[in-house]
């Protein structure tokens, strides 16, 4: 069975397309025009092994945001369309990834019960072009569109660019494991309820 999904969504502030393979190979085209959140999502493909072609016309004239949190709307939208009834998968996962002296910590349940609980002071306000506290603004787009309950953190670091791509890193790796198919669960949902 297919794992793909492709979402479009226009608005009078962006216009986003996405399309996903849950089973691809971290290939990826991504252009948000704003280029360090270009590098956090092509970050997350790669590490997560999803396939993503990801393209949003936003209006950047005002800022980031809504790019951002529209961005992470659409994405989560596909996760969502592409996990399907859920069947066989695996439903948790977790990962702490390094960048070098950042840590970043990611715990995901494929509930159907979006929540996000966020932990991530920065020192600055901007990576780049990118706005720090977006950031908490995609992730929290993401999970509840997504219909995940995401925890995200990073404890430590110095660097801002460490601390945000060991977070999109833990997150791409715990995604990964979440959504695989467990050949034990084949057929099967992973809740004592009998529905995800």
């Amino acid at each position: 069975m297919s794992r793909t999904a492709q979402v479009a969504r226009k608005t009078k502030e962006t216009e986003i397309t996405v399309a996903i393979n849950l089973d691809g190979k971290g290939e990826n085209q991504i252009d948000t025009g704003i280029g360090f959140f270009d590098h956090m999502l092509t970050a997350l493909s790669k590490h997560s092994g999803i396939d993503m072609k990801i393209t949003c016309k936003g209006d950047l004239e005002v800022d980031a945001h809504h790019s951002v949190e529209d961005t992470g709307i659409v994405l989560g939208q596909a996760i969502a369309e592409a996990l399907g009834d859920k069947l066989g998968i695996r439903r948790y996962g977790d990962a702490r990834i390094p960048m070098d002296e950042a840590l970043g910590v990611a715990v995901i349940d494929i509930s159907g019960r979006p929540f996000l609980v966020y932990d991530c002071e920065f020192s600055g306000d901007m990576v780049g072009q990118l706005d720090t506290q977006l950031i908490e603004e995609f992730m929290r787009s993401l999970a509840y569109n997504a219909g995940i309950t995401l925890h995200i953190s990073s404890p430590y670091g110095a660097n801002d660019h460490h601390k945000a791509e060991a977070m999109f890193k833990a997150l791409a790796r715990a995604l990964r494991e979440a959504a695989e198919i467990d050949p034990r669960f084949e057929g099967q949902v992973v809740s004592t309820k009998g529905s995800l």
